[in-house]
């Protein structure tokens, strides 16, 4: 079946762990909710401040309620809680150019790695959602800006994040 939800080009879709629940975001800055037993509609569960485009999206590897999104050329992560559309949850803010990439934890709810051009790979414990959360509890400097991450299914210890010509594994 084509689907024609977004009013601009899609950029990412993903789908929620065993569940018939999907979604898309895209340059027309909404997170939008398909059931793939009702594709006549969508539901919009979030819209960015001026329309700002939406590039990635990913599903809590363990909690299906929860979504990171990362909008273009912003430094912030947006996490969203389903059930609550339109108000994020959390805004994680601690890098300082555009983040690329994002990974929920494949073993954990509320342990979530974002990447940035500011070289750095950050992880952040979610736990006190949905009071602010300020600092990542841990970081890591890479040489260059980093592109692209990884959180390991099988070693949950391990992610990977690529850079320049780099690939790295990190231990967490």
């Amino acid at each position: 079946s084509q689907l024609i939800a977004h009013d601009k080009e899609v950029y990412d879709i993903a789908f929620a762990r065993g569940k018939d629940i999907f979604a898309s975001v895209g340059a027309d800055g909404s997170v939008r909710l398909f059931d793939l037993r009702t594709l006549e509609h969508s539901t919009i569960v979030y819209e960015t401040a001026g329309l700002a485009p939406i590039l990635r999206l990913a599903w809590n590897k363990q909690d299906p309620n929860y979504i990171a999104v990362v909008l273009a050329d912003d430094p912030r992560t947006i996490v969203l809680d389903v059930r609550v559309p339109s108000i994020p949850v959390a805004e994680l803010a601690s890098h300082s150019a555009a983040v690329n990439a994002i990974a929920w934890a494949p073993h954990s709810s509320c342990h979530l790695c974002t990447c940035s051009d500011d070289a750095q790979a950050l992880i952040w414990d979610l736990t006190a959602m949905p009071k602010p959360i300020d600092d990542p509890i841990l970081a890591y400097y890479a040489d260059a800006e980093v592109n692209q991450l990884q959180w390991s299914a099988a070693h949950h210890e391990w992610i990977a994040i690529a850079y320049n010509n780099t690939m790295q594994m990190l231990h967490v």
